[in-house]
């Protein structure tokens, strides 16, 4: 899968109180500790969706939030979604309750079609979503084993996306199952 040539900006989201759904943070601290190439951006989002979605409209060519993802797969699952696939669009409610405390990519995206409707700034041209199917998002801190497990393959999966070198896999088990299910395989 090619991205479209310009900014980048990967941005993990989640609330690391709530077990796995600190996916998208801890996967951002990891990359972290990874070289980029020149003009990808790493953000630690966590919570503050309302400033994502206006940070967002900064000029990203391709915009890559990574967050945990809930679409009925095993625990640990990775998905690879495509936010401007005409036919995801079509599924994303249009107009989204704004919690600035929980704001999902759904909820950023709806906020992004309204700001970018509204200001007349220019969205990114590409929006995936790298999401992990949580087996845990009560109140509490770390993250599940099968989730944990899934962390570094993210890792490889967002920087082969961006073009940048992959670090070579853990040598411990098989790597976390792929949905099919709305998904591109990873």
């Amino acid at each position: 899968m090619s991205l479209p040539p310009g900014p980048t900006l990967i941005a993990g989201v989640g609330n690391v109180f709530l077990g796995d759904d600190g996916f998208g943070v801890e996967t951002v601290r990891v990359l972290g500790e990874h070289p980029l190439p020149d003009g990808v951006e790493l953000v630690d989002a966590g919570v503050r969706g309302v400033h994502l979605a206006h940070r967002m409209l900064d000029g990203y060519a391709t915009v890559l939030l990574v967050d945990a993802a809930a679409r009925g797969g095993e625990p640990g699952s990775l998905y690879l979604l495509d936010a401007t696939d005409p036919a995801d669009a079509a599924g994303r409610p249009g107009s989204t309750p704004i919690d600035a405390h929980h704001m999902t990519p759904d909820a950023v995206l709806a906020l992004l079609d309204t700001l970018s409707a509204g200001t007349g700034a220019r969205r990114p041209e590409r929006v995936l979503v790298v999401g992990c199917e949580p087996a845990d998002t009560t109140e509490g801190m770390g993250l599940s084993a099968p989730v944990a497990a899934a962390v570094d393959e993210a890792v490889r999966l967002v920087l082969r996306l961006v073009g940048a070198d992959e670090p070579e896999p853990a040598a411990a088990g098989p790597p976390p199952a792929t949905s099919e299910r709305n998904a591109t395989p990873c």
